[in-house]
Formats: C-alpha cells, sequence, structure tokens
C-alpha cells in the first residue's frame, strides 16, 4: 500500500532537517530548492532511489560546485542529471561543476551555449552585473553544452516511483525556455520551477532574447502543467501559488499588448 503524504512526510523528517541545515528550503519529499545570494535566483534539486536531478547552475563555477557539494552531501550520492530552465548566466555557468551529469536544456540551446557569439554575449552580460572578469571567462570556456535537447515533454525517471517532466514551453522570458514538473505523490502538491518565466522578487525581466509575445501562453503551459493546487517556484524569490502566476500573466499580457 503507498504511503500517504503525511507518512512519506514523516518518515523524511531527518532528510527534511538535513536539507535546511545545508540551506535548502524542502518543498515535498524528494523535492528542496536553494536561494543563491546576488540575484536570488533558485536552484532545485529532486531525487528518487536511483537518480538526483539539480535544476539550474548557478551564476559561477564556484556556486556551481557548492550546489552539487551541498546537494550529494545531504544525499550521500552523486549528482546524475542536471537540467538548465533557460541560458541566462546566473543559471548556467556553473554547469561545468557537475561533471558527468546528463544535462537537458530546450532544443537549440546547444547551438546559442556553444556559439562564439553566443558564449561572449554571456560573459558579458555576468560581467556587467558584477561577476568578476576572469571567473566569467572561466566558467564560459568551460561551459558544457546541454546533450539532451526537450521540443516537447520528457518524463525522467529517478527511480522509487519519482520522475521530472521537462518540458519546452517557451520562448519567452528567453529563447529557450524550459519548466520542470514534479507530479505529487500519496497526496502531495506538483511542484514547477518555472526559471525566470516567473519572478517573485521583482517584475520579470524582459531582456533582448525574449519573445514577449509568447510569454503569456508559455506561462498558461505552465499552469497547465502543475494545476491549481502546485507550489510554483519562481527563478527568482518565494514560492508562489497558481493566483500569482496568474496575476503575472496578466500583467505581462497588459505590459506587452497580447492576449
Amino acid at each position: 500500500m503507498d504511503r500517504t503524504w503525511e507518512e512519506e512526510r514523516a518518515g523524511n523528517g531527518s532528510e527534511e532537517a538535513a536539507w535546511r541545515a545545508a540551506g535548502w528550503e524542502p518543498l515535498a519529499p524528494g523535492v528542496a530548492r536553494r536561494r543563491l545570494p546576488g540575484w536570488d535566483a533558485t536552484a532545485g534539486v529532486i531525487h528518487g532511489q536511483a537518480a538526483v536531478l539539480v535544476v539550474d547552475a548557478g551564476s559561477s563555477l564556484r556556486e556551481g560546485a557548492g550546489l552539487r557539494t551541498a546537494a550529494e552531501r545531504v544525499l550521500g550520492r552523486r549528482v546524475t542529471h542536471l537540467a538548465l530552465t533557460h541560458p541566462h548566466f546566473d543559471h548556467v555557468l556553473g554547469a561545468a561543476a557537475f561533471t558527468g551529469a546528463r544535462i537537458y536544456g530546450a532544443v537549440r540551446m546547444d547551438l546559442m551555449l556553444g556559439g562564439e557569439r553566443g558564449r561572449a554575449a554571456l560573459r558579458e552580460d555576468a560581467v556587467s552585473h558584477g561577476v568578476d572578469r576572469d571567473a566569467a571567462e572561466e566558467a564560459v570556456g568551460l561551459l558544457p553544452r546541454p546533450g539532451h535537447l526537450i521540443s516537447g515533454d520528457l518524463a525522467v525517471s529517478l527511480g522509487s516511483g519519482r520522475e521530472a517532466v521537462l518540458a519546452n514551453v517557451g520562448p519567452a522570458h528567453s529563447g529557450h525556455d524550459l519548466a520542470v514538473l514534479v507530479p505529487g505523490r500519496a497526496g502531495a502538491p506538483n511542484v514547477v520551477f518555472c526559471g525566470d518565466l516567473v519572478e517573485e522578487s521583482g517584475e520579470p525581466q524582459a531582456g533582448p532574447d525574449a519573445v514577449p509575445g509568447q510569454w503569456p501562453a508559455a506561462l498558461d503551459r505552465v499552469l497547465d502543467l502543475g494545476g491549481e493546487d502546485a507550489l510554483y517556484v519562481p527563478g527568482h524569490g518565494a514560492v508562489v501559488g497558481a493566483a500569482f502566476v496568474r496575476a503575472q500573466r496578466a500583467r505581462l499580457a497588459s505590459r506587452f499588448g497580447v492576449s
């Protein structure tokens, strides 16, 4: 017989305490997130018995290594998968610290991160926001391309009945937006890592690679993925509910003059 969410959480209490002690915020059994210093960017971790998936890699090799070390210390095993929600410096520059992990991104993100022009733009964006130039140069120079590209939805099995659904929902905030759904089990809520499609600590930013006309539709897709009772994890800020996402969608539609 499957355990209820309350029973699963009760049996998971020591892990939840370990996540909190390591500076992470537990969201559901097997799911946690961390708010990173500097730009308040979010990183997430999802695990089953067979695999560990981290969502986003931070803004530097040092930050990425810190995320990986903290996750592996709590779980006692290696990170095996890394999902990048979009190709902005504060979410991808730590990716080279995840040696040996399978790296996922939206289709064509590999071309952007692998091309000379895309890497130069990424480096200069990082430096303009205060990243040390040498650190940015190193991270960009070692930056791996995602080897697993998502054009629709992909369910990644992590073992013990846990899966993560990687969904290409863009372009919107960037040219390559990926959301990560963790379906709830035994009464637990769904959890959706939204990347910067949703921001709580400030208004969503639309840079030169944004596609504003498609952003509201991307948020409709995010809401379809999670449902009304899901926990929505923004790229920056506190965890929110569906009502917040709908309100942000309405503001974006008004701001950009789309329905």
